[in-house]
Protein backbone atom coordinates (compact mmCIF):
# COMPACT_ATOMS: atom_id res chain seq x y z
CA UNK A 1 0.00 0.00 0.00
CA UNK A 2 1.28 3.20 -1.15
CA UNK A 3 -0.03 6.24 1.93
CA UNK A 4 -1.23 9.33 1.33
CA UNK A 5 1.47 11.10 3.32
CA UNK A 6 4.17 10.07 6.00
CA UNK A 7 6.34 12.43 8.04
CA UNK A 8 10.18 12.30 7.91
CA UNK A 9 11.62 11.72 11.01
CA UNK A 10 14.84 10.48 12.61
CA UNK A 11 16.78 9.72 15.86
CA UNK A 12 16.68 13.28 16.59
CA UNK A 13 13.06 13.57 17.34
CA UNK A 14 13.17 10.29 19.40
CA UNK A 15 15.80 11.55 21.92
CA UNK A 16 14.51 15.09 21.84
CA UNK A 17 11.34 13.98 23.38
CA UNK A 18 13.18 11.04 25.45
CA UNK A 19 15.00 14.04 26.96
CA UNK A 20 11.68 16.03 27.86
CA UNK A 21 10.01 13.01 29.30
CA UNK A 22 12.79 12.36 31.57
CA UNK A 23 12.62 16.08 32.97
CA UNK A 24 9.07 15.33 34.17
CA UNK A 25 8.60 18.65 32.78
CA UNK A 26 6.41 18.49 30.41
CA UNK A 27 3.36 21.59 30.06
CA UNK A 28 4.63 24.47 28.41
CA UNK A 29 7.40 26.36 29.81
CA UNK A 30 8.17 24.50 32.38
CA UNK A 31 11.61 23.34 33.16
CA UNK A 32 13.34 22.67 29.22
CA UNK A 33 12.14 26.05 27.63
CA UNK A 34 11.32 24.11 24.53
CA UNK A 35 8.10 26.42 23.17
CA UNK A 36 10.35 29.60 23.14
CA UNK A 37 13.39 28.04 21.71
CA UNK A 38 10.80 26.07 18.97
CA UNK A 39 9.02 30.49 18.70
CA UNK A 40 12.51 31.77 18.42
CA UNK A 41 13.59 29.94 15.58
CA UNK A 42 10.34 29.83 13.80
CA UNK A 43 9.93 33.19 13.47
CA UNK A 44 13.46 33.55 12.15
CA UNK A 45 12.46 30.68 9.63
CA UNK A 46 9.45 32.56 8.67
CA UNK A 47 11.22 36.20 8.36
CA UNK A 48 8.93 37.52 11.15
CA UNK A 49 9.12 39.25 14.45
CA UNK A 50 6.90 37.23 16.51
CA UNK A 51 5.84 33.87 16.88
CA UNK A 52 3.28 32.85 19.13
CA UNK A 53 2.95 28.23 19.22
CA UNK A 54 -0.71 26.81 20.00
CA UNK A 55 -1.74 23.42 19.98
CA UNK A 56 -3.38 23.19 16.90
CA UNK A 57 -3.58 25.27 13.53
CA UNK A 58 -7.56 25.58 14.04
CA UNK A 59 -6.65 27.34 17.37
CA UNK A 60 -3.72 29.49 15.59
CA UNK A 61 -6.88 30.59 13.40
CA UNK A 62 -9.34 31.75 15.85
CA UNK A 63 -6.97 33.33 17.54
CA UNK A 64 -5.39 35.24 14.89
CA UNK A 65 -9.09 36.33 13.85
CA UNK A 66 -9.85 37.28 17.77
CA UNK A 67 -7.10 39.80 17.36
CA UNK A 68 -8.80 42.16 14.48
CA UNK A 69 -12.49 43.66 15.77
CA UNK A 70 -14.26 41.40 12.95
CA UNK A 71 -17.55 40.78 15.28
CA UNK A 72 -20.16 41.80 12.84
CA UNK A 73 -18.25 42.20 10.24
CA UNK A 74 -17.50 40.26 7.21
CA UNK A 75 -14.63 38.37 5.93
CA UNK A 76 -13.37 37.51 2.49
CA UNK A 77 -11.72 33.87 2.25
CA UNK A 78 -11.91 30.89 -0.40
CA UNK A 79 -14.28 28.12 -0.67
CA UNK A 80 -11.52 25.49 -1.17
CA UNK A 81 -10.17 25.11 2.09
CA UNK A 82 -10.17 22.89 5.37
CA UNK A 83 -13.85 23.82 7.05
CA UNK A 84 -12.06 25.17 9.56
CA UNK A 85 -10.94 28.17 7.64
CA UNK A 86 -14.64 29.53 7.35
CA UNK A 87 -15.59 28.16 11.04
CA UNK A 88 -13.12 30.29 12.65
CA UNK A 89 -14.98 33.52 11.13
CA UNK A 90 -18.48 32.15 12.51
CA UNK A 91 -16.83 31.47 15.90
CA UNK A 92 -15.37 34.88 16.22
CA UNK A 93 -18.95 36.25 15.37
CA UNK A 94 -18.11 37.33 11.91
CA UNK A 95 -19.91 36.27 8.15
CA UNK A 96 -17.60 34.51 5.96
CA UNK A 97 -18.01 35.64 2.53
CA UNK A 98 -16.58 33.52 0.15
CA UNK A 99 -14.59 34.37 -3.21
CA UNK A 100 -13.68 32.91 -6.22
CA UNK A 101 -10.42 31.22 -7.14
CA UNK A 102 -7.82 31.41 -10.39
CA UNK A 103 -6.85 28.10 -11.69
CA UNK A 104 -3.18 28.00 -11.55
CA UNK A 105 -2.16 28.94 -7.51
CA UNK A 106 -5.71 27.28 -6.72
CA UNK A 107 -5.25 30.64 -3.96
CA UNK A 108 -7.88 33.58 -3.77
CA UNK A 109 -8.61 35.47 -7.42
CA UNK A 110 -7.64 39.37 -6.10
CA UNK A 111 -10.29 40.36 -9.29
CA UNK A 112 -13.04 38.09 -7.35
CA UNK A 113 -11.80 39.98 -3.99
CA UNK A 114 -12.41 43.48 -5.43
CA UNK A 115 -15.94 42.38 -6.40
CA UNK A 116 -16.55 40.68 -2.88
CA UNK A 117 -15.60 44.21 -0.82
CA UNK A 118 -18.29 46.14 0.53
CA UNK A 119 -18.73 48.87 3.20
CA UNK A 120 -18.89 46.29 6.07
CA UNK A 121 -15.90 44.14 4.90
CA UNK A 122 -12.92 43.80 7.83
CA UNK A 123 -10.45 41.37 6.36
CA UNK A 124 -9.36 39.33 3.74
CA UNK A 125 -7.93 35.43 4.51
CA UNK A 126 -6.39 33.89 1.72
CA UNK A 127 -5.14 30.27 1.92
CA UNK A 128 -2.08 29.19 -0.01
CA UNK A 129 -3.24 25.43 -0.88
CA UNK A 130 -0.90 22.04 -0.89
CA UNK A 131 2.30 24.02 -0.50
CA UNK A 132 2.07 26.48 -3.37
CA UNK A 133 2.02 30.61 -2.17
CA UNK A 134 -1.67 32.52 -3.57
CA UNK A 135 -0.78 35.72 -5.11
CA UNK A 136 -0.28 37.50 -2.07
CA UNK A 137 1.41 40.94 -3.32
CA UNK A 138 -2.17 41.88 -5.21
CA UNK A 139 -3.89 40.74 -2.32
CA UNK A 140 -1.75 42.63 -0.12
CA UNK A 141 -2.14 45.88 -2.47
CA UNK A 142 -6.26 45.33 -2.53
CA UNK A 143 -5.65 45.49 1.32
CA UNK A 144 -3.93 47.72 1.86
CA UNK A 145 -5.80 50.30 -0.79
CA UNK A 146 -9.11 49.52 1.44
CA UNK A 147 -7.58 49.75 4.72
CA UNK A 148 -8.68 45.82 5.25
CA UNK A 149 -6.96 42.96 7.66
CA UNK A 150 -4.88 40.92 5.85
CA UNK A 151 -4.76 37.59 7.33
CA UNK A 152 -3.05 34.20 5.80
CA UNK A 153 -4.04 30.95 6.44
CA UNK A 154 -0.68 29.36 5.59
CA UNK A 155 -1.17 26.30 7.47
CA UNK A 156 -0.04 23.70 4.05
CA UNK A 157 2.49 26.59 2.85
CA UNK A 158 5.81 26.71 5.16
CA UNK A 159 8.90 27.19 4.11
CA UNK A 160 7.26 28.37 0.46
CA UNK A 161 7.90 31.42 -0.66
CA UNK A 162 7.12 34.24 -3.60
CA UNK A 163 9.55 36.54 -4.94
CA UNK A 164 11.89 35.28 -2.25
CA UNK A 165 9.43 36.53 0.82
CA UNK A 166 9.12 33.47 3.14
CA UNK A 167 5.21 32.58 3.65
CA UNK A 168 4.04 34.09 7.11
CA UNK A 169 6.56 37.32 6.87
CA UNK A 170 4.01 39.18 4.36
CA UNK A 171 0.39 39.27 6.04
CA UNK A 172 -0.59 41.50 8.96
CA UNK A 173 -0.93 37.82 11.18
CA UNK A 174 -0.20 34.54 9.15
CA UNK A 175 -1.39 31.29 11.01
CA UNK A 176 0.17 27.62 10.37
CA UNK A 177 -0.64 23.80 11.32
CA UNK A 178 1.80 20.91 12.35
CA UNK A 179 -1.22 18.31 11.61
CA UNK A 180 0.19 14.88 10.78
CA UNK A 181 0.11 15.34 7.11
CA UNK A 182 2.09 18.96 6.98
CA UNK A 183 5.34 19.31 5.55
CA UNK A 184 6.84 20.12 9.36
CA UNK A 185 4.41 18.16 11.27
CA UNK A 186 4.43 17.59 15.52
CA UNK A 187 1.44 15.45 15.40
CA UNK A 188 -0.53 18.30 15.99
CA UNK A 189 -0.25 21.96 16.41
CA UNK A 190 0.11 25.34 15.47
CA UNK A 191 1.54 28.91 15.27
CA UNK A 192 0.55 32.18 14.89
CA UNK A 193 2.92 34.72 13.11
CA UNK A 194 3.04 38.53 12.99
CA UNK A 195 4.75 41.69 12.77
CA UNK A 196 2.83 43.66 15.45
CA UNK A 197 3.78 43.45 19.03
CA UNK A 198 0.56 44.37 20.15
CA UNK A 199 -0.63 41.20 18.36
CA UNK A 200 1.69 39.28 19.91
CA UNK A 201 1.42 40.54 23.29
CA UNK A 202 -2.16 39.97 23.06
CA UNK A 203 -2.27 36.15 21.18
CA UNK A 204 -0.10 35.41 24.55
CA UNK A 205 -2.76 36.21 26.66
CA UNK A 206 -5.66 34.93 24.85
CA UNK A 207 -3.46 31.73 24.24
CA UNK A 208 -3.00 30.97 28.02
CA UNK A 209 -6.53 32.17 29.93
CA UNK A 210 -6.16 35.17 29.48
CA UNK A 211 -3.19 35.05 32.41
CA UNK A 212 -0.40 37.40 32.90
CA UNK A 213 2.82 36.45 34.62
CA UNK A 214 6.10 38.08 34.85
CA UNK A 215 7.34 34.82 34.98
CA UNK A 216 6.35 31.58 34.21
CA UNK A 217 3.45 29.41 35.95
CA UNK A 218 5.05 26.68 36.88
CA UNK A 219 7.73 28.38 38.27
CA UNK A 220 5.60 30.88 40.05
CA UNK A 221 4.67 30.60 43.54
CA UNK A 222 2.37 33.97 43.72
CA UNK A 223 -0.74 34.33 42.95
CA UNK A 224 -1.34 34.89 38.96
CA UNK A 225 -2.99 37.53 37.26
CA UNK A 226 -5.88 37.55 35.10
CA UNK A 227 -6.73 40.24 32.70
CA UNK A 228 -8.82 38.94 30.37
CA UNK A 229 -10.95 36.04 29.11
CA UNK A 230 -8.33 33.05 27.07
CA UNK A 231 -8.20 29.46 26.24
CA UNK A 232 -5.96 27.16 27.08
CA UNK A 233 -4.49 26.98 23.63
CA UNK A 234 -0.71 26.46 24.78
CA UNK A 235 1.60 23.92 23.07
CA UNK A 236 3.00 21.21 25.18
CA UNK A 237 7.06 21.15 25.73
CA UNK A 238 7.09 17.47 24.38
CA UNK A 239 5.53 18.77 20.90
CA UNK A 240 7.88 21.87 20.32
CA UNK A 241 10.74 19.46 20.85
CA UNK A 242 9.25 17.44 17.64
CA UNK A 243 8.81 20.60 16.41
CA UNK A 244 12.57 21.99 17.07
CA UNK A 245 13.83 18.89 15.72
CA UNK A 246 11.44 19.02 12.37
CA UNK A 247 12.05 22.65 11.68
CA UNK A 248 16.54 21.84 12.10
CA UNK A 249 15.27 19.25 9.31
CA UNK A 250 12.81 20.94 7.28
CA UNK A 251 14.91 22.25 3.97
CA UNK A 252 15.91 19.12 3.63
CA UNK A 253 12.74 17.59 3.74
CA UNK A 254 11.33 19.89 1.59
CA UNK A 255 13.97 19.57 -1.12
CA UNK A 256 13.37 15.49 -0.81
CA UNK A 257 9.69 16.51 -1.65
CA UNK A 258 10.69 18.80 -4.38
CA UNK A 259 12.80 16.42 -5.79
CA UNK A 260 9.98 13.15 -5.88
CA UNK A 261 7.50 15.67 -7.12
CA UNK A 262 9.51 16.94 -10.06
CA UNK A 263 10.24 13.18 -10.92
CA UNK A 264 6.22 12.27 -10.55
CA UNK A 265 5.25 15.34 -12.75
CA UNK A 266 7.89 14.65 -15.79
CA UNK A 267 6.40 11.29 -16.12
CA UNK A 268 2.90 12.03 -15.60
CA UNK A 269 3.65 15.14 -18.42
CA UNK A 270 2.82 12.84 -20.85
CA UNK A 271 -0.83 12.11 -20.39
CA UNK A 272 -2.90 15.15 -21.68
CA UNK A 273 -5.48 13.86 -19.65
CA UNK A 274 -3.62 15.29 -16.75
CA UNK A 275 -2.73 18.94 -15.27
CA UNK A 276 0.41 18.27 -13.02
CA UNK A 277 0.91 20.79 -10.26
CA UNK A 278 1.86 24.13 -12.03
CA UNK A 279 5.48 25.53 -10.77
CA UNK A 280 7.09 29.17 -11.78
CA UNK A 281 10.74 31.09 -11.29
CA UNK A 282 8.67 33.29 -8.96
CA UNK A 283 6.78 30.89 -6.43
CA UNK A 284 8.89 28.52 -4.68
CA UNK A 285 6.01 25.39 -4.16
CA UNK A 286 7.18 22.72 -1.39
CA UNK A 287 4.64 20.24 -2.22
CA UNK A 288 2.57 19.73 1.13
CA UNK A 289 0.30 18.08 -1.55
CA UNK A 290 0.89 16.56 -5.03
CA UNK A 291 -2.63 17.63 -6.88
CA UNK A 292 -3.28 16.95 -10.24
CA UNK A 293 -6.43 17.97 -12.34
CA UNK A 294 -8.18 15.70 -14.44
CA UNK A 295 -10.23 16.59 -17.47
CA UNK A 296 -13.89 15.88 -15.55
CA UNK A 297 -15.19 14.62 -12.66
CA UNK A 298 -16.30 11.63 -14.31
CA UNK A 299 -12.07 10.96 -15.03
CA UNK A 300 -10.69 11.95 -11.76
CA UNK A 301 -13.66 9.57 -9.70
CA UNK A 302 -12.51 6.57 -11.88
CA UNK A 303 -8.88 7.54 -11.37
CA UNK A 304 -9.77 7.73 -7.63
CA UNK A 305 -11.16 4.32 -7.55
CA UNK A 306 -8.93 2.66 -9.69
CA UNK A 307 -6.20 3.77 -7.24
CA UNK A 308 -7.42 2.19 -4.30
CA UNK A 309 -8.29 -1.28 -5.98
CA UNK A 310 -4.86 -0.92 -6.33
CA UNK A 311 -3.76 0.42 -2.75
CA UNK A 312 -2.61 3.61 -3.49
CA UNK A 313 -3.90 6.20 -1.22
CA UNK A 314 -5.25 9.26 -3.18
CA UNK A 315 -7.95 12.04 -2.27
CA UNK A 316 -10.11 14.47 -2.92
CA UNK A 317 -9.35 17.21 -0.04
CA UNK A 318 -11.17 19.81 0.00
CA UNK A 319 -15.30 20.01 -1.06
CA UNK A 320 -16.74 23.03 -1.35
CA UNK A 321 -17.56 24.85 1.71
CA UNK A 322 -20.08 27.14 0.66
CA UNK A 323 -21.84 23.58 -0.74
CA UNK A 324 -22.37 21.89 2.49
CA UNK A 325 -25.80 21.71 4.05
CA UNK A 326 -25.02 23.97 7.26
CA UNK A 327 -23.27 26.63 5.14
CA UNK A 328 -26.34 26.84 2.15
CA UNK A 329 -29.02 26.48 5.35
CA UNK A 330 -27.17 29.65 7.26
CA UNK A 331 -25.60 31.97 4.53
CA UNK A 332 -28.22 31.04 1.34
CA UNK A 333 -24.72 29.90 -0.35
CA UNK A 334 -25.54 28.26 -3.74
CA UNK A 335 -24.31 26.38 -6.50
CA UNK A 336 -22.85 28.14 -9.72
CA UNK A 337 -21.90 31.32 -7.46
CA UNK A 338 -18.27 30.47 -8.08
CA UNK A 339 -17.89 29.09 -11.08
CA UNK A 340 -14.01 28.41 -11.13
CA UNK A 341 -14.15 26.61 -7.31
CA UNK A 342 -16.71 24.49 -8.29
CA UNK A 343 -15.24 23.26 -11.66
CA UNK A 344 -11.72 22.80 -9.91
CA UNK A 345 -12.92 20.52 -7.00
CA UNK A 346 -14.64 18.47 -9.13
CA UNK A 347 -11.27 17.81 -10.99
CA UNK A 348 -8.68 17.89 -8.82
CA UNK A 349 -6.84 14.48 -7.12
CA UNK A 350 -4.28 14.37 -4.27
CA UNK A 351 -1.60 11.32 -5.38
CA UNK A 352 0.65 10.17 -2.51
CA UNK A 353 4.24 12.46 -1.61
CA UNK A 354 6.28 12.35 1.29
CA UNK A 355 10.18 12.67 1.61
CA UNK A 356 11.31 8.86 1.84
CA UNK A 357 9.15 8.10 -1.07
CA UNK A 358 10.38 5.28 -3.01
CA UNK A 359 11.42 4.67 -6.02
CA UNK A 360 9.64 0.94 -6.61
CA UNK A 361 6.54 3.40 -4.62
CA UNK A 362 7.27 6.43 -7.66
CA UNK A 363 7.24 3.45 -10.28
CA UNK A 364 4.19 1.68 -9.00
CA UNK A 365 1.97 5.38 -8.60
CA UNK A 366 3.15 6.42 -12.22
CA UNK A 367 2.57 2.71 -13.86
CA UNK A 368 -0.53 2.32 -12.40
CA UNK A 369 -2.27 5.60 -13.62
CA UNK A 370 -0.47 4.61 -17.01
CA UNK A 371 -2.89 1.25 -16.54
CA UNK A 372 -5.78 3.55 -16.20
CA UNK A 373 -5.54 5.33 -18.99
CA UNK A 374 -4.86 2.48 -21.21
CA UNK A 375 -7.90 0.90 -20.14
CA UNK A 376 -9.82 3.86 -21.30
CA UNK A 377 -7.96 3.66 -24.25
CA UNK A 378 -9.38 -0.06 -24.89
Amino acid sequence: MIKLFEPYISKEESNATIKVIQSKFWASGSGINNVKKFENAFLKYTQSKSCVSVNSGTAALNLALSMYDIKGKEVILPSLTFVATANACILNKAKPIFADIEDTTFGLDPKSILNKITDNTKAVMPMDYGGMACKIFEIKKITKDKNLTLIEDAAESLGASINGHKVGSLADSSIFSFCGNKVLTTGEGGAVVTNSREIYEKIKLIRSHGRFDKINYFSNASESQYVQMGYNWRMSSITAALGISQLQKLDKIIQMRKENAKYISLRLSKFSEIQVPNTSSEVDHIFQMYTIRLRNKKIRDELHEFLTKKRIFSKTYFNPIHLTEFYQEKFGTTKGMLPVTEKLSQEVLTLPIYPNMTLEEKEYLIQSISEFFESLDN
